[in-house]
């Protein structure tokens, strides 16, 4: 009886190890609106009396072209936008193209937090509004990572 037992155990966790390889992952660092997604918000970490911080970020799956209009969290200020395509220089507006991937961060469109109230601390998360003007409003996790 022993053995048959063990091989009822093994097939059951055959059919579970097989099923956590078939099902899709769900990843920590991917939000979504009903337009796009969101992946891994980040940004270095600050010193005492830094007052800037450079945010970035892949926004992809885009299937109708969009825009980011709003961007806040409780640790800065505010925010601004600079730079590379797509960037209305009279508003903070950054087009977002239907089908096409946009990386913002230091290279491309860059995205700064203003008026810093608090260093941001390396390994923490901060919350993050981003708000679209079609696919409203992405509750985030801004990660902090190396300075």
């Amino acid at each position: 009886m022993p053995l048959a037992c063990t091989r009822r155990s093994l097939l059951l966790a055959s059919a579970g190890l097989g099923a956590a390889l078939v099902l899709p992952q769900a990843r920590a660092c991917e939000f979504f609106c009903t337009t796009l997604r969101v992946t891994h918000p980040w940004t270095r970490a600050t010193k005492a009396g830094q007052t800037t911080a450079v945010v970035s970020m892949k926004i992809d799956e885009v299937l109708r072209t969009d825009r980011l209009i709003a961007v806040e969290t409780p640790v800065a200020g505010g925010a601004v936008l600079a730079g590379g395509d797509g960037v209305d220089s009279d508003s903070f507006a950054l087009v977002l193209p239907a089908g096409a991937d946009t990386e913002i961060g230091e290279s491309g469109p860059v995205l700064k937090l203003v008026g810093l109230k608090v260093p941001l601390e390396i390994g923490r998360t901060y919350d993050l509004r981003l708000t679209f003007e079609h696919g409203g409003v992405i509750n985030a996790d801004l990660s902090v990572d190396y300075e």
